[in-house]
């Protein structure tokens, strides 16, 4: 019978963990549950930084951006000996149960606590929305609207100047950030792992531009799709004849109020975590597909292979050129 219940965010920020977090407090509570937090993710949690909270520690938090828990990466968390410091120091707070916000990496750490006898729920927090076994992870939506607002202002000067410029977005090895702001801000390309375009073809498009319909250009890259996006602008510049500028959003992309989305998402998955540790329910994942909040063993969840859109990629050929 699970009594109490920590949370802890793991990996990169995203918008929304907070309201996750305010979901898990407040709905432990709500069933009769002790709450804990974990402060810096796994790392927290093998230092023993755990304190038992109440609603208040959640209030007016839902519209707040990164995580007021904080994060951090702890690599040696894939060592045993280090796993059982952090299983002894739950014991030692009398926790029952915990739930992890954050990607695959931490789905996998909730994992081998779950094979070390803690009860755990992963949810899936992270921007890049690749997570195979969910729609929709938590800050996707909100990174999405903030890299538009950006491409939005960039767009202002490009046009202005008459120039090309290549806007390398977030993503990881999933080019979704890229693929639903280009798709939405009309862009002349989107170069993503699904949708790659060679460097002679992005030339060839480009001098198609200059002397065609449209004097000036915006390319949205994914991360890691070339080496440096800044050498490929002044490549670009030398072969084209374009002004070519490059802009890395970086970090921007992380921050700021998450959407209404992501709250309602997030709330969703934080209440539906609670649920599943008081059906005795561990080693699992939530997720949202089709509207709907399921959920599925963590290592099914990791065997998936992540939806490559192929009908917005479609898109991209009938509206963005």
């Amino acid at each position: 019978m699970i009594k109490s219940v920590a949370v802890l965010t793991s990996g990169g920020d995203a918008p929304g963990m907070n309201a996750a977090i305010r979901a898990v407090v407040r709905t432990g509570i709500k069933k009769g549950l002790k709450t804990f937090v974990v402060y810096e993710g796994y790392k927290g949690l093998y230092e023993g930084n755990i304190v038992e909270v109440d609603r208040n520690f959640v209030s007016d938090i839902i519209n707040r951006g990164g995580t007021i828990i904080n994060s951090a990466r702890l690599p040696e968390f894939k060592e045993e000996e280090v796993r059982k410091v952090a299983v002894e120091q739950l014991r030692k707070h009398n926790i029952d149960a915990l739930v992890v916000i954050g990607g695959d990496g931490s789905y996998m750490g909730a994992k081998r606590l779950t094979e070390m006898g803690i009860a755990t729920i992963g949810l899936p927090g992270t921007i890049d929305n690749d997570i195979a076994s969910t729609d929709y992870t938590i800050g996707f939506d909100t990174a999405l609207n903030t890299i538009c607002d950006c491409v939005d202002k960039i767009r202002d000067t490009n046009a202005s100047h008459l120039r090309c410029t290549f806007i390398e977005v977030m993503g990881n090895h999933c080019g979704d950030l890229a693929l639903f702001s280009g798709l939405a801000e009309g862009v002349e390309m989107v170069i993503t792992p699904d949708h790659p375009i060679s460097k002679d073809e992005i030339i060839e498009r480009l001098k198609q531009l200059k002397f065609g319909f449209k004097k000036h250009a915006l390319i949205v890259v994914s991360e890691k799709m070339f080496p440096d996006i800044y050498d490929l602008a002044k490549e670009v510049q030398v072969r084209t004849g374009f002004e070519v500028r490059a802009e890395r959003l970086g970090h921007l992309q992380r921050g700021g109020k998450p959407s209404a989305f992501d709250r309602i998402l997030a709330t969703r998955c934080g209440v539906k975590a609670v649920e599943l540790l008081l059906e005795g329910k561990s080693g699992v994942c939530v997720g949202m597909r089709k509207n709907e909040i399921v959920y599925y063993d963590i290592m099914d969840a990791l065997k998936m292979k992540r939806d490559i859109h192929h009908e917005l990629i479609k898109m991209l050929g009938l509206v963005n050129r």
